[in-house]
């Protein structure tokens, strides 16, 4: 529901919804014989529109059976009432309607049937000069489609824009992690290696000091002796803490990357115990979850995409399904091989399938 509350306030639907509202206005101008059959028609109509505007992708058959009805309504309405042109209207409504369902030359041959149509209506009813006003009906129907056309080539580029953009942070955010944690390992051995190793030696000059029979009795050399015991535990143990690193924080990064994405939202499931101190195996999955993000946007139309990633006795667990419906077949394209590929690189094994929804799910288990 809210999905479709979204879709309807996108720029373009309300442009329609402010236009069928102003042609049924004109609806008060047809005879009182037929208006009626043009309020059914344009009810029709506006209802066949709203549908196509705020439905799921998923459902496109019924999508272009709406798109069919819609053609034949206004056509309809240019029976009934040829001189109101309230039909000529809806027809632009059309063109834009198919411009984003159809492939380029559907939209063109679908058009100009429409127009041979309408052109045949208006010289049964006699209407002046019915050639003049299908061809400007063409014009505005042109115009119409362009711009929804161009409108949806400025948002694909967009969203490509922006998948380029959440890689570029995905990485970022990696490779951050990745040199915070070399810069801890490297920090933690220059302690142990050289503050250490000085401690380690103090301690044994003191221990030389106390057995001086002039010094054994002095505080100060116990006390001494005492720091310098303690001091190299503390350091021991802070050198411990930083060799044991929680890993590469995967989790941001994998937020990065789906964050500028309208769809699908992402529902992102780690378990506590997971660490990846590898980056080759954090980029790796990085990469599984981008291209499952991908193909659920293009291919499944999905609205959300599920990753879990958890520890098992054999090793690690990701489990990525979508909420899309599949057509057909699953086909492996690069993107699919590409997953099996870098999967089959790190030793791991890769199942695919449909979920009972009709979604599509990618099981990868990784060696430990």
């Amino acid at each position: 529901m809210r999905m479709a509350l979204t879709r309807l306030r996108e720029p373009m639907t309300l442009a329609g919804v402010f236009t069928l509202a102003a042609v049924a206005l004109g609806l008060r101008f047809m005879p009182a014989d037929v208006l009626p059959l043009g309020v059914a028609a344009w009810a029709g109509y506006a209802a066949a529109f709203l549908f196509l505007a705020t439905g799921p992708e998923a459902w496109r058959p019924a999508k272009l059976a709406s798109l069919c009805v819609m053609a034949l309504l206004a056509l309809s309405l240019a029976a009934l009432t040829p001189r109101i042109g309230t039909a000529q209207v809806l027809l632009v409504i059309w063109v834009a309607c198919a411009v984003n369902l159809l492939a380029p030359r559907g939209v063109i041959g679908a058009t100009l049937v429409l127009n041979v149509a309408f052109y045949l209506l208006m010289a049964k009813h006699d209407f002046g000069a019915p050639l003049t006003v299908t061809l400007i009906n063409m014009g505005f129907q042109a115009l119409a489609g362009l711009c929804v056309h161009y409108a949806r080539r400025a948002e694909e580029s967009r969203d490509a824009l922006a998948r380029v953009n959440a890689d570029l942070l995905a990485t970022r955010a990696l490779l951050a992690d990745s040199a915070r944690d070399a810069e801890r390992l490297r920090v933690a051995r220059e302690l142990h290696d050289v503050a250490g190793h000085k401690l380690t030696a103090m301690k044994i000059n003191l221990r030389a000091l106390a057995g001086d029979p002039a010094l054994a009795g002095r505080e100060e050399v116990r006390i001494a002796q005492q720091l310098s015991t303690e001091l190299l535990d503390d350091i021991r143990n802070v050198v411990q803490a930083m060799r044991d690193s929680r890993g590469l924080d995967l989790q941001t990064a994998i937020r990065a990357l789906a964050a500028p994405l309208p769809r699908p939202v992402l529902d992102l499931r780690i378990a506590d115990g997971v660490r990846i101190s590898d980056p080759a195996i954090a980029e790796s999955l990085l990469r599984i979850v981008q291209e499952c993000l991908t193909n659920a946007a293009r291919h499944a139309n999905a609205d959300t995409l599920t990753v879990s990633l958890k520890n098992e006795d054999a090793g690690m667990h990701l489990h990525i399904e979508d909420d899309g419906r599949l057509k057909g077949r699953i086909h492996e394209g690069n993107g699919l091989s590409g997953i099996r590929e870098r999967v089959a690189a790190l030793g791991g094994d890769m199942q695919l399938g449909s979920t009972a929804g009709g979604g599509l799910f990618v099981d990868v288990r990784l060696p430990a």
